[in-house]
């Protein structure tokens, strides 16, 4: 559906009602007072996009950040999303944000601690130029929507808590084109850089088992989806 000429808050309608329909509830709505069941991050805004009348155009980034409720367990997952024709440079921070996400899964192993996997993502992006988003970062996540650990983007090696069998957490970096500080909206929630520069975010949970990590979150039918239409994104 995401395409010029779509309202983000046809995206919102859409999501809360395949969520509902399968048997789960949005976790984002309701949470702190976001209204919405998406966040809708549209360019410059890095996260907490809230869905609106706003329509899509040709050219613009899009992060959908959706996360739902089942069975008591929450689950949360992120992908940046080209809509038509989409300039070079701001389809390769795309791609290399979505690249430290998977260096960064990498790292998230028994035994290594939090700041392994800060220290992939921050490493990698900051070679092109790029900026780390500090004031926003991934989580751990079970009965509750944010539980430790935090898991920031940037750090050092060898630093932060260790990494146990039995965790379930979240890795989302947010990887500008420009600076790393951020702004935030009158609407208390929509937080975007402070240059205007686009931003754009990954996000997939991960469990550490006793056979090693699983990713539980999966790409797969987006890129499917996206394949089928010809449409070329990372």
């Amino acid at each position: 559906m995401i395409r010029p000429g779509m309202f983000c808050g046809t995206l919102d309608r859409v999501a809360e009602e395949f969520i509902r329909d399968n048997g789960a509830t949005p976790s984002f709505k309701g949470y702190r007072g976001f209204p919405a069941t998406l966040c809708v991050s549209i360019n410059d805004v890095v996260v907490h996009g809230i869905p609106s009348r706003h329509e899509l155009r040709d050219g613009d980034i899009v992060a959908i950040d959706c996360g739902a409720k089942k069975n008591g367990f929450h689950a949360d997952y992120a992908y940046t999303f080209y809509v038509g024709n989409v300039a070079k440079e701001i389809q390769n921070l795309c791609i290399r944000t979505k690249e430290s996400l998977y260096l960064g899964i990498e790292q998230a192993k028994a035994g290594n601690r939090v700041g392994d996997i800060s220290f992939a993502i921050q490493s990698y992006v900051e070679k092109f130029g790029y900026s780390v988003v500090r004031d926003m970062i991934g989580h751990g996540i079970g009965r509750k929507v944010h539980e430790d650990p935090d898991v920031p983007n940037f750090g050092h090696k060898h630093s932060g808590p260790k990494i146990r069998k039995g965790m379930v957490f979240c890795i989302e970096p947010m990887i500008n084109l420009g600076k790393k500080e951020l702004q935030t909206d009158k609407d208390g929630w929509t937080a975007r850089t402070i240059d205007g520069l686009p931003s754009a975010h990954y996000e997939h949970m991960v469990a550490i088992r006793e056979t090693g990590t699983e990713v539980l979150s999966t790409y797969k039918y987006i890129e499917e989806v996206l394949n089928g239409k010809g449409i070329v994104n990372v």
